[in-house]
Formats: structure tokens, C-alpha cells, sequence
């Protein structure tokens, strides 16, 4: 018996407000001789400069008690979605080093297979590259803490890619046609694994369309018509609103668990060989995907 879920695939700036430093003397209490009256000169200066600084950091603080409630939480609202930015924008960089260290790593298995390498050593290319699928578990699941939306929008995956996207990547690999010829015991483990997976799909695809449903129904309620002459109303349906759309992680999660334990279930039914073949067969599908979105994006535009 296999466990219904395994886990999956995957410089916020500091704003500080320098607290004045209150009391600075800017003259020596004591002092002697001809030192003393130079100082009595220089006192008006001093003492005009200190009155300057104090009057500009009061200045400041009434400033910022004068801003509305709803000015700091703009402001606020600015800097969650400049650090969100700067997260997702992170993210695609690193997604994009790992598809360069992926495409090398299927470079390095398809040279093995070609060679005909024997199975143990044929293994080492196998899990290294299973390994790197793994490596995108922490990425992904930092990116489904702060920004589940820029994950399912697939903004950092080619434009036909994102055509077949589900739930944040694509459905689990469970095809075996381009695997070599199965015994009959891996026959029946291969057909038990699609169709788990496929009813584990439409359990989520199904929820996934509830929680949407249900939060439509929510957005269209009339009492969110009242505001803004009954705030406390309004802000209650919108947190009933918020709560729901923090469950489009739970789905998010699950999906990435599903794609894991697919293919590591794969792993467990086929040979060191035909997994080999088989991760080939999945990256030269994604390969070709990219290709025709590079097609797509540069070809000629018509009037």
C-alpha cells in the first residue's frame, strides 16, 4: 500500500524609521579661561542649529501620526507587494537554473542509454536525476507560502506550456507508451497507477471547482452591497472571502504531491532501463513544448 500523499516538487528589504535620539547637548558644561568665552560665541549657533534639528524631527513625527489609517495601510499593502515581486521574480530565476541543469542532466542519461551502460551504473544517472525532480520540492513550496497565485498562473513557464498546466505544473507522468515492452506484472502496476492517479485528479479537479463556486457565491452576496454603509458587514464577507481562498494551497499541495509520488511510483514499478526512457520520453514532451513557444513568440506578425 502506497501512502495517499508524499511530499512534492519545490531578500525582503528591512524599512526601519531611526527613532530621534531626544536630549543632545551640544555645548561642554564646563570649561576655563579664554577656551570658555570662545564658546559663549559660538553658543547662538549651536544652540540655533539644535533648535533647527529638533523642530525638523517634530516636524516628522507629527507627519507621520497625521497619515490616515488608510494611507498606512496602503503603504503596507506597497511594500507586501514589492516583497511578493521580489520573491516571484526569485523564483523564476532559479526555476530557470534548474531547466538548464535539467536539460544537462537528460544530456548526461541520454549519452547512457546510448552507450548502453550496465544497469548499476546506469542507476547513478537515473536517481541523480529524480534527485534534481526532488530539488524542486523547497523551491515550490516556498513560493505556495508567499505567492500560490504566481505559481498557478505559470508565468514563469513558456506560453504552451502554460496551455497544458494544472494546478500549478503539469499532471503527473503515468503514461507508459514510450516505455520499453512491459512484463506483465508491470502491465498490471502501471494500469493501477493511472488510475489512481486519474481519480485523484478529478477528486481535486472537483474541489477545486467547489471552492471556486463557493467563493463566487460569497464575492455575489448582497451583503457586500451594504458598504460603505455597513463596513463591519462588508469586511466580514470578505474575510469569510479570504479564508476560502487560503484552501487554493491545500489543493496546490496535494497536486505537487500527486506528481511526486506518480513518479516516484514509476520508479518503483519499471526497470533502471525503462525509468531511463522514460524520464527521456517526459523531457523530450516539455523540450518540444518549449520549442514551439520559441515558434510561436517570434513568428511573423500579420496586420
Amino acid at each position: 500500500m502506497y501512502a495517499e500523499t508524499l511530499n512534492i516538487f519545490p531578500s525582503q528589504p528591512m524599512h526601519e524609521d531611526p527613532s530621534p535620539n531626544g536630549g543632545v547637548s551640544l555645548l561642554s558644561p564646563t570649561s576655563s579661561g579664554s577656551k570658555r568665552s570662545s564658546e559663549q560665541s559660538m553658543e547662538p549657533t549651536a544652540t540655533q542649529e539644535m533648535t533647527t534639528q529638533q523642530l525638523c524631527l517634530r516636524l516628522g513625527r507629527m507627519l507621520r501620526h497625521q497619515r490616515s489609517p488608510a494611507q498606512r495601510a496602503h503603504q503596507f499593502q506597497n511594500v507586501d507587494q514589492d516583497t511578493r515581486s521580489q520573491e516571484a521574480a526569485m523564483f523564476n530565476m532559479e526555476y530557470a537554473r534548474w531547466q538548464e541543469e535539467h536539460d544537462r542532466l537528460m544530456c548526461e542519461l541520454r549519452a547512457a542509454v546510448q552507450e548502453q551502460l550496465p544497469e548499476n551504473e546506469l542507476r547513478l544517472f537515473v536517481e541523480n536525476s529524480i534527485m534534481h525532480y526532488d530539488e524542486m520540492i523547497d523551491l515550490k513550496s516556498i513560493v505556495v507560502k508567499s505567492d500560490v497565485f504566481h505559481l498557478i498562473s505559470g508565468a514563469w513557464k513558456t506560453p504552451a506550456e502554460r496551455c497544458f498546466m494544472w494546478m500549478g505544473d503539469f499532471r503527473p507522468p503515468s503514461s507508459s507508451s514510450r516505455i520499453d515492452p512491459l512484463t506483465e506484472q508491470q502491465i498490471l502496476g502501471v494500469c493501477g497507477l493511472q488510475q489512481s492517479t486519474q481519480e485523484t485528479e478529478e477528486a481535486l479537479s472537483q474541489g477545486l471547482e467547489a471552492l471556486q463556486q463557493s467563493l463566487s457565491d460569497t464575492i455575489a452576496s448582497d451583503a457586500l452591497i451594504s458598504c460603505p454603509s455597513n463596513m463591519a458587514n462588508y469586511m466580514g464577507q470578505m474575510a469569510i472571502a479570504m479564508n476560502k481562498l487560503a484552501t487554493l494551497e491545500g489543493f496546490v499541495r496535494q497536486a505537487e504531491n500527486l506528481r511526486h509520488q506518480t513518479l516516484h511510483r514509476l520508479h518503483h514499478l519499471l526497470t533502471t532501463r525503462q525509468m531511463a526512457r522514460c524520464l527521456l520520453a517526459i523531457a523530450e514532451y516539455f523540450h518540444r513544448l518549449r520549442a514551439l513557444s520559441s515558434l510561436w513568440l517570434s513568428r511573423p506578425r500579420q496586420d
